[in-house]
C-alpha cells in the first residue's frame, strides 16, 4: 500500500456486511491503513437482486495490495452467528477491531408490522451486535486491547416538531428504537471495557447514505452524503487508546470537521474537501461525539 499513514498495521478487523455498502467501504479504508480485514456476509458470490458480493470485495482489496480473507455467515442462525467470531480469529490469527455493520432495514408502522419483522430488526441491530462483542471481548483482551464500532443512525435522535413525513409515515419507529438501544449499549459497555483498552464507539451518517442496499428508502432527490466521510470517521474510532477515545456516538460529517480530521479516498491516496453541515442535518447530533 502506498498510505504512508498505515494506522491500522499488523492489526486484525471483522466486519460484517462487507459485500457491499459501508460495509465493503469500510472494509477497503482499513485494508488501505494495513489492516488484516476478515469480510463477512451471507454469501461469497451474489445471490440477491441487490448488487455486490463478498468475492467483489475481496477482489477490489487485494488488486489494491491490501489483504483481505472471506468468511460467509447468516447472521440470522444463531449457530452461523455465535462461530463467526472465532472463525475470523482463527483464519487471521487474532481480532483487534470489530465492527458490527451488518444489517437488512425493514420499515412499517407498528400496528400493521408483523411480530416476524419486530424480531429480525432486534436481531440485525441489538442481538448480532451484542453475541459478536461478547464473543470478540476475550480475544481483544488476550492482545492487550481493542476496538468495538458499532453502526449507529441519526433515527435514534428524538423526532423533530412539526413531524417530518419519516417520522409520520416512514414506519422508522422500530427501527430506530434499535439503532438508539445500540447508541446506550455502546455507552455501558465502553464503561465496562475502559480499563481492558477495548474501546467502544458508534458511527453513523450525518444525514444519508445511498447503498445497494438501502437505497430503495431514499427519495431519488434526497441530496446524500458520500460515504468516505462516515468510514474517515470509523477509522479514528479504531486506533486511539481506549483512554483516549471510547463511549462516543458520532456522525461521519460533523466529527472529521469538529476534529480538524483529514478525509481521504478508500484507497487513502486522495485528500476529500473539508465536510459541510448541510442545513437539514438534525440540530440535535453532538458534532465532537456524545
Amino acid at each position: 500500500m502506498t498510505q504512508a499513514s498505515q494506522k491500522l498495521a499488523g492489526k486484525v478487523a471483522l466486519v460484517t456486511g462487507a459485500s457491499r455498502g459501508i460495509g465493503r467501504a469500510i472494509a477497503q479504508r482499513f485494508a488501505a491503513e494495513g489492516a488484516t480485514v476478515v469480510v463477512s456476509a451471507r454469501s461469497l458470490q451474489q445471490t440477491a437482486s441487490v448488487p455486490g458480493s463478498l468475492a467483489e470485495t475481496v477482489e477490489l482489496i487485494t488488486l489494491a495490495g491490501g489483504k483481505a480473507i472471506p468468511l460467509t455467515a447468516d447472521l440470522e442462525l444463531p449457530a452461523e452467528r455465535d462461530g463467526l467470531v472465532a472463525r475470523a480469529a482463527a483464519a487471521a490469527g487474532g481480532l483487534d477491531i470489530l465492527v458490527n455493520n451488518a444489517g437488512f432495514a425493514e420499515y412499517c408502522g407498528v400496528e400493521t408490522m408483523p411480530q416476524a419483522m419486530f424480531e429480525r430488526t432486534l436481531d440485525h441491530y441489538l442481538r448480532v451486535p451484542f453475541a459478536l462483542s461478547q464473543a470478540a471481548i476475550p480475544l481483544m483482551r488476550t492482545r492487550g486491547g481493542g476496538w468495538i464500532l458499532n453502526l449507529g443512525s441519526v433515527t435514534a435522535l428524538p423526532p423533530l416538531r412539526p413531524y417530518q413525513d419519516l417520522e409520520r409515515f416512514g414506519g422508522i419507529a422500530v427501527y430506530a428504537a434499535a439503532k438508539a438501544a445500540i447508541n446506550r449499549f455502546t455507552q455501558s459497555l465502553a464503561a465496562e471495557l475502559e480499563t481492558d483498552n477495548i474501546a467502544v464507539n458508534t458511527v453513523g451518517p450525518s444525514t444519508a447514505i445511498r447503498t445497494p442496499g438501502g437505497g430503495r428508502y431514499i427519495p431519488d432527490d434526497y441530496p446524500t452524503e458520500p460515504v468516505e466521510y462516515l468510514v474517515e470517521t470509523a477509522l479514528a474510532l479504531c486506533h486511539l487508546p481506549a483512554s483516549e477515545r471510547t463511549g462516543l456516538i458520532t456522525h461521519s460529517l460533523h466529527f472529521p470537521l469538529a476534529h480538524g480530521l483529514p478525509v481521504f479516498t478508500l484507497d487513502g491516496h486522495d485528500q476529500l474537501p473539508v465536510p459541510i453541515i448541510p442545513a437539514w442535518a438534525h440540530p440535535g447530533i453532538e458534532p465532537t461525539g456524545a
